[in-house]
């Protein structure tokens, strides 16, 4: 059965405002309990707030239901803290879940509540925490968050500040004003990924914000549940805003196995603690790994020494599996519906290798789901919306450099599809033009499969599409193992209509330069199939090593040649967010 459940954003001390809407609610609604976020009692100022405590004690202002709060920016006032310690209430119906707190109600709903402010380090490195100093006081520590780990789930979770990055691939707007600095926190993070809470609520003050509803990967516990949490940040009692939320909770409710519409990837990074186990990021650079012992030979079939094969790592270990606790979320610069794009860990152009981009450029277009290949998606519809949407980010970004380089760059995209691989994915490059006009891009494939003994590219297709129709890979090839690359030139219309808008880009309007327009000529593709024997050998950067030779970027062939500090990613990182949104549809 259902419970409904009312959440109040901070009363500061307007207690018998709050409490007696409550009651009015209460009487039409009968919720099973009631949580209030963010500062139930004010600084203690004023002689109204004192007044309002007073008759709160003794018994003047009736609180209706069930009723839980926790610590918000402020101290509880000294005589609330003196109650507590006392009777383990405030008054009838008003309990205090602490500052952090686990509690499951009569109905079975399992609350977690972490209440104050990150403490800064070293602000309090002399004062450990006693009921009087640190119970009821408006900070806590890492450790106190990390401590909620062992709830392992919650239904709802609260807490007085934002996890971080969790406006990211959002469409709800904040104001103009707000800052993430000091109210996002990565902690506040990792605890709601740890916990995948069906709700979580925090407090805005001044403003009401709800987000996407967002789904956790799997994990090996349950493989098959994608858990769905919303997040909901609720305004204060006496702002203008939204200050109540109400909802029903059925615990009896399966997770569903599909992602509903309007549900997002979740946008919040990995758990800290798990990062700091490692020595260094050099784990999660396998991902992008070109050294030998990251041959496709490793998860197949070996050579001479008999080796033991270890079990193909599954999403929580994988490197492109949004579940993995250890991978580089600032990579990531757009979550879609069924797929993401990142930049590439030690990506093979430099920065300034393309002048008119100022980005590298080398972008991974990835699946949610963890499996080798498209084609052993085992859902067709989600087999399908993937494979579209990979298309059209693909096409997006073969739109955005030729746009940015007036028809000078086309694109060259690859992929690996084996069965006995890990996570497939897109490989995307800008390249330049003269490259694909004297077929040197092609030739440099053939020749480089020829010198390695490897097949011969059985199946070159040269095709014309519209705008959005563009394929790399096909889904009619599920039965066989390959390698794919697709060569992508813009039209000639299309280069010269990208010259006419740059003349006369000071006389057009905003709306008529958007350069995200459907309106587009087709431009040309061709594709080149590699078939591969499961037997086969193949090295898996084979396409990264084409490119680096035919770019004479011979020097970064290897990744780790190629490594970047984490200030230079995400310069790279937010300089393509820069320049890709306008062609992101998914912040449409």
């Amino acid at each position: 059965m259902a419970s409904k459940i009312i959440v109040i954003g901070s009363p500061n001390c307007q207690l018998q405002a709050v409490f007696t809407k409550l009651a009015k609610l209460h009487t039409k609604q009968n919720f099973a309990f009631a949580i209030i976020v963010g500062n139930l009692f004010g600084d203690c100022s004023t002689e109204v707030e004192l007044n309002e405590i007073s008759a709160l004690l003794q018994g003047s202002i009736h609180v209706p239901l069930t009723t839980y709060f926790t610590v918000g920016s402020r101290p509880l006032p000294t005589r609330i803290v003196e109650k507590i310690e006392a009777d383990d209430e405030v008054c009838p119906n008003l309990y205090f879940l602490g500052k952090r707190g686990i509690l499951k109600t009569a109905e079975g709903i399992r609350i977690a509540a972490l209440g104050g402010q990150l403490e800064q380090s070293g602000s309090s490195k002399s004062k450990p925490e006693t009921n009087a100093s640190g119970k009821f006081q408006p900070t806590y520590s890492e450790s106190d968050a990390r401590a909620l780990y062992g709830m392992h789930n919650a239904d709802i979770l609260i807490t007085n500040q934002w996890p971080k990055d969790i406006r990211f691939g959002s469409k709800a707007a904040v104001p103009e004003d707000y800052s993430s600095k000091s109210s996002e926190v990565q902690i506040i993070s990792d605890v709601c990924s740890t916990l995948r809470p069906r709700y979580h609520f925090s407090t805005s003050d001044s403003f009401f914000y709800e987000r996407e509803p967002f789904f956790h990967m799997p994990t090996e516990d349950n493989p098959d549940t994608k858990p769905i949490t919303r997040f909901i940040s609720l305004a204060s009692f006496d702002s203008k805003q939204k200050a109540l939320y109400a909802f029903s909770l059925d615990l009896s409710a399966t997770v569903p196995l599909t992602i509903p519409a309007g549900v997002t990837a979740s946008p919040l990074s990995a758990p800290q603690a798990k990062r700091k186990n490692l020595p260094s990021q050099k784990e999660s650079f396998q991902r992008f790994a070109t050294h030998d012992s990251h041959r496709d030979s490793s998860y197949g079939q070996h050579r001479g020494k008999r080796q033991q094969r270890e079990p193909p790592p599954g999403p929580d270990r994988c490197f492109f599996c949004l579940s993995n606790p250890n991978i580089a979320t600032h990579l990531i610069t757009s979550i879609g519906d069924q797929s993401y794009l990142t930049i590439a860990k030690g990506p093979l152009p430099p920065a300034n290798f393309f002048p008119s981009l100022g980005f590298p450029g080398h972008i991974l277009i990835i699946p949610f789901e963890h499996s080798p290949t498209l084609g052993m998606i085992s859902d067709p519809a989600t087999r399908s919306s993937t494979y579209s949407e990979m298309v059209r980010f693909n096409t997006a970004l073969r739109h955005m450099v030729s746009d940015r380089s007036s028809g000078q760059l086309g694109a060259v995209t690859w992929e690996v599809s084996r069965a006995g691989g890990i996570h497939t994915h897109w490989q995307f490059l800008p390249v330049p033009m003269d490259l694909i006009k004297e077929d040197l891009v092609e030739l440099a494939f053939k020749v480089e499969a020829e010198n390695l003994k490897y097949p011969r590219f059985s199946s070159l297709a040269v095709a014309s599409a519209a705008d959005g129709e563009i394929e790399t890979g096909s889904e009619q090839t599920e039965g066989g193992d390959y390698f794919r690359v697709s060569i992508w030139s813009p039209s000639e219309k299309e280069k010269d209509s990208e010259e006419e808008k740059e003349k006369k880009e000071e006389e057009k309007s905003a709306d008529d330069a958007d350069t995200s327009s459907k309106s587009r000529p087709p431009g040309t593709e061709k594709v080149m199939t590699l078939e591969l024997n499961p037997n086969f050998q193949f090295d898996l950067q084979f396409g990264r090593r084409v490119m680096a030779k035919l770019l004479q970027l011979d020097k970064r062939m290897n990744w780790k040649d190629a490594t970047q500090s984490q200030a230079e990613e995400e310069a790279d990182a937010n300089a393509f967010k820069e320049a890709f949104k306008t062609y992101d549809f998914s912040l449409e």
